[in-house]
């Protein structure tokens, strides 16, 4: 039923329609929510605002009928009229829209394939192509051989920049390969990265800089004049963190400089920390970026340049929330920095204001309901902000926030879901580890009335540094899916999760299999007391650090009856060992290696007490 709703709208599209956004109005909720319901959901991946704000650019990602792929698709939407449209239809993944200054064009990146093509761009390498906001004038961009990584559009729309990477093999490894060429190797290879500059008008390419390094991020300031970037030494993971470091190519000299050198790192937290994000000023002069940890918050840091002259400094924190790194930006040319930020189970827009000269303002919150924003842009003087944003009776949608906060949505991407018997979604707290107050998601079946305990499934985020949010998610682990089926289901933010303070942040660092268990094993026993949870009918889920903490509940409780434990780690010794994130495991467990405080890596796995799992 829902796939010939889903080709209706489809066909609407493809005959050049465009579709206006009606409200849901009397719609009866009369569908019982099933597990294929899931294939219909449409997901928005991001959204970028054309320059005078009469746009808003969108991804969508959907299951497309008949051979079931999952293409990623790019629409605009007016913000005055409401009308959508859809502006690319083939089997590929269009992303990472920006819109020329004249708000003519969106550029993107993309896939594209040909039948019987081998060479660029339909060779499904990624390239960067163009559209007109119409849908009008195709246009492939880059013919790159083996495609682009990363790209940006100049200020002025006269350049695109964008790296690509180039494969450099040791000499000590040269000869073995040559002649052992099937193999499959683990080292001597570097995919080193060069980044380039493409003429609009002339349509010549010119590589700027071509070093053994590896881009991961970069940023080309209004006036072109610098061009930050977020470099390792090679491209493994592990390189990330505690080696990456944000460099700048000077345009007028052609060198390159660091900007976080040697002794940056001194006070952090933890030496391993991953750097993300970069966003310049409209007057050229700062540079944001940000630095995030495993059990750490993240912090925000401004370079500020004076003529030749820099400073670094680290800016100031205010309230409980939490930095989503890489999310910041500057509003139109003021110096106010903007960003995504968890904050008690939703994700707003915060901004810090006249963040300049070594100083900063105060900091407003410019989406302070119940929303959670996945992510958010504005216009080119900063006057119009469009989000994507969930609820907990829709998932994400485009949607316009006003100046005093008000929200304003102007898509409708899912609109079976006007018809279906929604979970009762509420915030429920209760006494934790320590005293501390806990919070968590609790979803109940469309028809619960109190009275009659329910069987319930704790379900646990991964991370730890992440939180479950206050929203409809249909998802594997549960949401939705099983309150329809007639389970209570509990989401704990247990101590370590974002959102709630930095100290309810950092009081697991130490005491992993510890407090946060027993955060949510009292929040069990809560729901337990208020006559939510049947006490015989109790079960546990979560993956990766929710399949670790499902691993140490049940060797703590026979209270679950049934658990599921996906990517959980059992040992933190072979996970410290195996994995390319060290800090994960050497964080939480203060800074020590295996051999210095073997108790502290027994005590942080539930290994040892596999024993007890009834």
């Amino acid at each position: 039923m829902h796939r010939i709703s889903f080709s209706v709208w489809t066909l609407a599209v493809l005959s050049g329609m465009c579709i206006g956004v009606a409200g849901a109005g009397d719609v009866v909720r009369d569908h019982d929510i099933e597990a294929e319901d899931y294939f219909s959901i449409g997901v928005i991946m991001g959204n970028a605002v054309s320059p005078d704000g009469g746009y808003v650019a969108y991804t969508e990602r959907r299951w497309n009928p008949p051979d079931e792929k999952r293409n990623l698709d790019l629409w605009v939407v007016n913000t005055q009229t409401r009308q959508v449209r859809r502006l690319t239809f083939d089997k590929a993944s269009d992303g990472s829209p920006e819109w020329s200054p004249d708000g003519r064009y969106i550029y993107f990146s993309s896939n594209r394939e040909l039948a019987g093509e081998e060479s660029p761009p339909y060779d499904g390498s990624k390239q960067v192509w163009r559209i007109s906001s119409e849908g009008e004038g195709l246009l492939a961009v880059t013919r790159v051989d083996d495609g682009i990584n990363q790209f940006e559009l100049s200020n002025d729309g006269r350049f695109l920049y964008y790296t690509v990477s180039n494969e450099e093999t040791e000499e000590a490894w040269e000869d073995l390969r040559k002649e052992f060429s099937d193999l499959e190797y683990g080292h001597g290879v570097t995919d080193f990265s060069q980044l380039w500059k493409l003429d609009l008008t002339s349509w010549r390419a010119e590589k700027l800089i071509d070093e053994s390094r590896v881009i991961n991020d970069f940023a080309v300031s209004p006036n072109q004049s610098r061009i930050a970037m977020l470099t390792t030494p090679d491209e493994e993971l592990i390189h990330n963190e505690g080696w990456s470091r944000v460099d700048v190519y000077d345009a007028a000299t052609e060198n390159v400089s660091v900007v976080t050198g040697e002794g940056w790192r001194s006070d952090h937290p933890s030496p391993y920390g991953w750097l993300e994000g970069l966003a310049w000023s409209e007057d050229n002069r700062a540079l944001s970026f940000a630095i995030s940890y495993d059990g750490f918050p993240t912090e925000l840091y401004v370079a500020e340049w004076w003529g030749r002259a820099l400073t670094t400094r680290k800016l100031v924190r205010s309230g409980m929330w939490t930095l989503s790194g890489g999310s910041q930006t500057w509003r139109g040319a003021s110096r106010d920095l903007c960003f995504n930020a968890d904050d008690r189970a939703r994700k707003r827009v915060i901004c810090i204001n006249d963040v300049r000269n070594g100083g900063q303002g105060d900091t407003r919150t410019l989406t302070p309901g119940d929303e959670v924003v996945m992510s958010f842009d504005f216009d080119s003087k900063g006057d119009v902000l469009a989000v994507v944003a969930a609820t907990t009776t829709h998932p994400p949608d485009i949607a316009l926030i006003s100046v005093d906060g008000d929200v304003d949505r102007l898509t409708r991407v899912n609109p079976q879901v006007d018809r279906w018997k929604l979970p009762q979604i509420s915030l429920v707290k209760w006494k934790g580890a320590d005293g501390d107050m806990v919070e968590g998601i609790l979803e109940l079946p469309p028809d619960y009335k109190p009275g009659k305990p329910l069987p319930m499934v704790v379900e646990i985020h991964g991370g730890p540094t992440s939180a479950s949010t206050y929203n409809l998610r249909f998802w594997i682990y549960g949401r939705t899916l099983l309150p329809a089926k007639g389970y209570a289901l509990l989401s704990p933010n247990y101590h370590g999760s974002t959102g709630y303070g930095d100290e309810f942040l950092t009081k697991l660092i130490g005491r992993e299999n510890d407090i946060e268990v027993e955060d949510i094993l009292k929040g069990v026993e809560a729901m337990i007391q208020r006559g939510i949870a049947d006490p015989n009918r109790i079960g546990v889920m979560g993956w990766s650090n929710g399949g670790f903490l499902t691993n140490c509940l049940i060797t703590k409780s026979d209270r679950f009856k049934a658990a599921s434990s996906g990517a959980g780690v059992l040992d933190m010794v072979i996970q410290w060992g195996t994995e390319d994130t060290p800090g994960h495991v050497i964080n939480y467990m203060n800074g020590a290696l295996p051999w210095s405080n073997p108790e502290a890596y027994r005590h942080g796995s539930p290994m040892y007490e596999l024993d007890k799992v009834k």
